[in-house]
């Protein structure tokens, strides 16, 4: 009995020495965050590439993904241009390396499954947008993160004009909205796993090393806004970080390139306008489009109101139901410049320009102050009580 005794404690205890050599090793700091040094052994088997030659050498106009069989979506075709345009990257051979700092913040819910990385190349930006099937892209890649990401197999594309890396995404959906228009080929989402796979993090993450370019409203009308016209040019200024001073929400809207007011909610005098839960065109940042997806732009616009520039909002940002800031709000809005494009909309006043701000403190920050006069305190609609007119 006794020698059956001592077989089970030598079984039971070989079998807890193995299961203790199972147990995963944890990561070291090295193994997740690398260094600036290693860079160079990162990318010793191909190139390192500025956004601007990334594009220039690997986007073309046609792509490799359009044919008769399987065309780009009808919404694609601009004159010559392709605005819904793929181009894979080879899998094999050199490999092909961007680094990037991180600019967007998902936490608010405006960039979702979308980042956009910063390279500052001889005192000037180059921006490039992301598209990750990530729920929490903040959460593993945070604001300021600098990421080097290995582009084989991925591809490059344009999505309503605007380049991303991305992989080919074909969509059937006969149930979406104008969904004739939005059969075919277009720039996809990266698969989370593929993403993290090809993506290094380097060093810690520093927002501080992030550049804005700061202006007014007619500063930026020069340098952005005016050159509406050139589509092809308009890519390379996609996805800037800018700060635009001295401005104000107008309680307008975009519609079909016509600017339009935006509705007041006033439960006694009629419960539905204005209510972002059912009105598109309340008076707030990203009121419903009915799940259709699409973002909510509201103005802002100078002192005299000479320029204006739309603010996009997505309607599952967090502060999408918040109201528009009062007229007598100023302050300068602080986000990611955006020009979005496809042959279904073109405005002739150059209204494919957008800010999509990563959060509302971004929004009228100098309003938002204790002590500011006027002061701007941001409050989230509530079914029932008026909105406030000031």
């Amino acid at each position: 009995m006794k020698t059956k005794k001592y077989l089970s404690y030598i079984v039971l205890g070989t079998f807890v020495l193995l299961l203790a050599s199972c147990e995963p090793r944890g990561l070291r700091q090295d193994e997740v965050i690398k260094s600036d040094n290693d860079v160079v052994s990162l990318t010793a088997d191909g190139r390192l590439y500025t956004i601007n030659e990334f594009l220039d050498e690997f986007m073309t106009e046609e792509g490799n993904f359009m044919s008769e069989e399987s065309p780009y979506r009808t919404r694609s075709t601009y004159g010559s241009l392709q605005l819904f345009a793929i181009d894979t990257l080879p899998t094999n051979g050199p490999g092909i390396y961007l680094l990037g700092r991180i600019a967007t913040d998902d936490y608010g819910g405006n960039f979702y499954k979308s980042i956009v990385i910063q390279q500052i190349v001889d005192g000037e930006q180059q921006n490039l947008r992301i598209s990750v099937d990530m729920g929490s892209a903040g959460g593993m890649f945070p604001q300021g993160q600098a990421i080097l990401i290995r582009c084989n197999g991925l591809a490059v594309g344009r999505y309503a004009n605007q380049p991303q890396l991305c992989v080919p995404s074909y969509n059937n959906n006969i149930f979406a909205t104008s969904a004739e228009q939005k059969v075919g080929w277009a720039a996809g989402r990266i698969p989370s796993a593929v993403f993290r796979n090809a993506t290094h993090m380097i060093g810690l993450p520093d927002k501080s090393q992030l550049q804005y370019e700061e202006m007014t409203m007619a500063e930026l009308n020069d340098r952005y806004l005016s050159e509406y016209e050139d589509v092809v040019g308009a890519r390379k200024m996609d996805g800037r970080l800018v700060r635009i001073k001295d401005v104000h929400f107008s309680y307008t809207y975009d519609s079909l390139a016509k600017e339009c007011t935006c509705n007041i909610y006033d439960p006694i005098v009629n419960p539905t306008l204005g209510n972002p839960e059912e009105d598109q065109y309340a008076a707030t940042f990203g009121p419903t489009t009915g799940n259709v997806g699409f973002p909510q732009s509201r103005y802002v616009k100078d002192d005299n109101e000479s320029y204006k520039v739309l603010v996009a909002t997505s309607e599952y940002a967090r502060y999408a139901y918040f109201y528009l800031p009062a007229p007598k709000y100023k302050g300068s809005i602080t986000g990611v410049l955006g020009y979005y494009m496809d042959n279904g909309r073109y405005d002739p006043d150059g209204g494919e320009w957008s800010i999509t701000p990563n959060n509302i403190d971004e929004i009228l920050p100098e309003a938002q102050k204790e002590g500011a006069e006027p002061r701007w305190v941001p409050t989230e609609w509530k079914l029932g009580v008026a909105q406030p007119v000031e």
